[in-house]
């Protein structure tokens, strides 16, 4: 059979919610947001009313308007770390690296007394790639040795610093390090102290993640405490966001992708209080796309949600039964996306792909640092 002809056949036969191109959509370059609100409660706001297929456009503030005493609204509380590194190779030459999760450590340091060292996956940009063996110098007292290299221009390395009290690689990090912004956010010349103060969610606890969960970003201290003065209970989870969240979707059928794994942890208090709410009939707010993934993941058949920790490689596209989350705070997400499936599971695509044309026309800004959708399943 001709290609091209199997190719339209298959497509033909496809449902429309499986199908990739399904979920593109076209967005001018000046609807993807290069810089945060000025204040991050006053983003705009798209309530996608799911009962009724009503949108109606407000501040994000204006979020406790569709909230209720006794609404459980969980959060991601996952930091990102500085995962961009700038250094140089024994030749001299210029290296880039970026690390993909935060370092495990390793001790004691198996090639040098008086070091620690701490195992990563990395993507290394330079010139020449580096060979097996080779160091990459970021100062006096951070390193890194190149120990494999593997497919997709990534790289097993380990990271040297001096195990000195009072010296964590917490600290190294944060002195060498730059913040890994999405490639759509452009800066030339690196991050700014901008981004090092806007590009962390306020609740933000548990190091661990190179993208931020976006979704939190609107929400001020002073909103929080507005939100828990109304009766409003909070609660967290974590899930420490992977470069992963980037990888495009290849296939044309949605159901064959493969999901990245990334690392959760649902403490038995969350755990508790979701269960809680659910016996009791009030409603379950996810903020965000990682905690919609978390809280489903770590729920049994039964909708009860275990504490739980570990990898998490739950993949939710449409057809998929959500037993925990009712409603759901989010960003605009990129076309072809598994976090544009993953909304689209909860609200419909048909919804889902109205709201972003008529967000478009509206002039919202689109992805990390845009604007915001609530989407509703439960009023």
């Amino acid at each position: 059979m001709n290609d091209n002809l199997h190719t339209a056949t298959t497509k033909q036969s496809m449902p429309n919610s499986f199908d990739l191109d399904a979920y593109n959509y076209d967005l001018p370059p000046e609807n993807i947001a290069q810089h945060p609100a000025a204040r991050r409660d006053q983003s705009r706001l798209a309530v996608l009313d799911c009962e009724n297929e009503t949108i109606t456009h407000r501040r994000f503030a204006d979020i406790t308007d569709y909230l209720r005493s006794g609404d459980l609204l969980v959060v991601n509380d996952t930091r990102v770390f500085p995962a961009r590194l700038q250094g140089r190779k024994a030749t001299g030459g210029k290296a880039e690296v970026l690390l993909l999760h935060y370092p495990a450590p390793i001790q004691p340091d198996p090639d040098a007394a008086g070091w620690q060292s701490a195992a990563a996956l990395a993507l290394i940009k330079s010139s020449k790639r580096p060979k097996p063996g080779s160091s990459i110098f970021f100062g006096e007292d951070l390193r890194a040795t190149v120990r494999e290299l593997l497919d997709g221009g990534k790289a097993e390395i380990l990271l040297h610093f001096p195990a000195t009290e009072g010296k964590t690689l917490t600290d190294l990090l944060g002195r060498y390090g730059r913040i890994p912004l999405p490639p759509y956010i452009r800066r030339p010349h690196g991050d700014s102290a901008e981004d090092a103060r806007r590009y962390q969610t306020k609740y933000a606890v548990q190091t661990g993640s190179v993208a931020a969960p976006t979704a939190g970003l609107h929400f001020s201290a002073a909103l929080l405490e507005d939100i828990r003065r109304r009766g409003i209970n909070i609660a967290a989870v974590t899930l420490h966001v992977g470069y992963g969240t980037f990888a495009p979707v290849r296939t044309e059928d949605i159901r064959e992708h493969r999901i990245h794994e990334e690392y959760i942890e649902v403490p038995a208090e969350t755990a508790q209080m979701v269960n809680q709410a659910k016996r009791s009939g009030r409603r379950i707010w996810a903020v965000g796309t990682t905690t919609v993934r978390t809280l489903e993941f770590a729920a049994a058949e039964s909708g009860q949600v275990r504490a739980r920790r570990g990898l998490c490689g739950l993949y939710i596209y449409p057809g998929f039964q959500f037993r925990v989350v009712d409603n759901l705070i989010t960003n605009f997400h990129l076309p072809r996306s598994s976090l544009l499936f993953l909304v689209s599971a909860l609200a419909g695509r048909e919804k889902i792909m109205h709201c972003y044309r008529e967000a478009i026309d509206l002039g919202y800004r689109f992805f990390s640092y845009g604007d915001a959708m609530a989407l509703i399943t439960k009023p």
